[in-house]
């Protein structure tokens, strides 16, 4: 089984959010990272070492440390913030 661990600026943002609809989509998506730890895109140059889902008009960035087994929830933001 894959461990799970949220970074506190995830934490943080992902808190602020109102819109229950976003929050569900959210929920989604982490689900199928646990199920799928390679489900996201790889990330190049800065963010080398992390993978990104779209989630409606946002972006859910994470890292999977294989070694460790472990899924690390970095930031959630919007598309126009890259």
């Amino acid at each position: 089984m894959v461990r799970v661990r949220f970074d506190d600026k995830f934490r943080r943002i992902t808190s602020k959010i109102k819109d229950a609809e976003v929050r569900r989509s959210i929920k989604n998506k982490i689900r199928k990272i646990v199920e799928n730890p390679e489900i996201g895109k790889p990330m190049r140059n800065l963010r080398k070492g992390t993978r990104e889902v779209y989630v409606r008009h946002f972006r859910l960035s994470y890292a999977f440390h294989q070694n460790e087994n472990l899924i690390e929830f970095l930031d959630f933001y919007h598309k126009d913030e890259q």
